[in-house]
């Protein structure tokens, strides 16, 4: 989610700031100036990017005259490392909290500031490659360059850094292959690759990852099966790829609290076991799951989307017990149970997609209620006899399904 992801980036950089304002009172009276190295780094850099409104009252340039302290310029934060200053945090593009862009590109001798710790670039309209000398970084532990115009593959040394914790290079237009390296970052937490042009398969395994929290490679052109994912996952986002395979290696991610893996060409039995997690949303829409949906206990899951598959079978009352649930254009069969209705005229319930199934009763209200009025029911296009009367919009099509067609269920 874009907000979100630079929300992110901006505590990291608060974050930082605070810890390094008690070391980095660097000014140009300081017993201690910038390493030369990180000077001639900040030079290079700045000959490469640009404002995209030089104009602009926050230029983030504006400060950045090489006859004063680069300490004090803006997005530069220094440290004392063994009785020398060095840029322990650049944060381009990002003018007093908040983001400007810039636009350009990134210039090797980024690799040269040795001891960063956080390295981030605002959105904007910086182009070229990423450097493969940030595998010089070791110290690095947030790299965010999403919401850019970076073309070329992800460099595979960026798995030569041990403290990596946050790697976000999503809203690209990076090609190539997802490296295997990076499946074996030890500390990495965040990974979000979403939003570019990658190809090819998943690392088989990300079980080098450990503590790997958050997974997002959504809008690529990724195949092949799911990886062998830690167990730490919360989120897991691989939506508008065209992975294929089955479902069983998400069995073991019982900590998800966000799952979307929709518009993929995903087959096989919805494992139940998924149902338990603890997640705020479920999202596999438009794959080919097949089977029936069993749960072992109520569904207690916000939004659950499961549309656009092949589930066929009976549709348990645990269900009843979402928010928000779609599972139309599959082959469910049979009565729709009554508590789906108790849900909605409660307003526990508030959208319920039945459209395009097999099903062939819905519940006839109880005398003298009614569906709230933000209730949002569908159950046309099903082998019902009779269509309940039900006052809430729904996609336009036929209200039943041809009788030859429910005869061969």
């Amino acid at each position: 989610m874009p907000a979100r992801q630079w929300t992110d980036v901006c505590v990291w950089a608060v974050l930082i700031s605070t810890q390094l304002l008690q070391y980095c009172v660097v000014t140009a009276d300081a017993q201690y100036s910038l390493a030369a190295g990180d000077v001639a780094a900040l030079k290079a850099v700045h000959s490469c990017l640009y404002d995209i409104d030089p104009s602009s009252d926050t230029a983030f340039f504006s400060t950045w005259n090489f006859h004063s302290d680069p300490c004090s310029f803006e997005g530069v934060l220094c440290d004392f490392v063994s009785g020398q200053a060095r840029v322990a945090a650049l944060n381009l593009g990002i003018a007093s909290g908040s983001s400007v862009g810039l636009r350009g590109r990134l210039h090797s001798d980024l690799g040269s500031l040795t001891a960063l710790v956080q390295l981030s670039l605002a959105p904007g309209k910086v182009g070229g490659s990423i450097p493969t000398t940030l595998s010089r970084l070791t110290c690095l532990q947030h790299l965010g360059l999403s919401h850019n115009l970076l073309t070329g593959i992800v460099p595979a040394g960026l798995a030569a850094l041990p403290r990596l914790t946050t790697l976000d290079l999503s809203f690209n237009r990076l090609s190539g292959c997802i490296p295997s390296e990076l499946a074996t970052l030890p500390s990495l937490v965040t990974l979000r690759l979403a939003h570019n042009r990658l190809v090819g398969t998943l690392p088989a395994s990300f079980t080098g990852c450990p503590i790997l929290d958050h997974l997002d490679a959504s809008r690529n052109s990724l195949t092949g099966p799911l990886p062998l994912l830690p167990s730490s996952l919360t989120h897991l986002g691989l939506a508008r790829n065209q992975l294929s395979g089955g479902l069983d290696g998400l069995k073991s991610l019982e900590r998800l609290s966000y799952l979307d893996l929709s518009r993929n060409q995903l087959s096989g039995a919805f494992p139940a076991a998924l149902l338990g997690a603890p997640l705020t949303s479920l999202s596999l829409h438009h794959n080919s799951l097949s089977g029936p949906l069993a749960p072992a206990e109520l569904v207690l899951i916000p939004t659950v989307d499961l549309s656009f598959n092949q589930l066929s079978g009976p549709l348990s009352p645990f269900f009843a017990f979402t928010r928000n649930l779609y599972l139309n254009n599959n082959r469910f069969t049979g009565s729709v149970p009554q508590e789906f209705i108790d849900q909605l005229i409660s307003s526990s319930m508030h959208t319920l997609f039945l459209q395009h199934n097999f099903f062939t009763n819905f519940p006839v209200l109880p005398s003298g209620s009614s569906l709230p009025l933000s209730a949002s029911v569908c159950v046309q296009y099903n082998c019902m006899q009779l269509i309940p009367p039900l006052d809430s919009p729904c996609p336009h099509m036929r209200p039943s399904r041809p009788s030859i067609e429910c005869k061969s269920t």
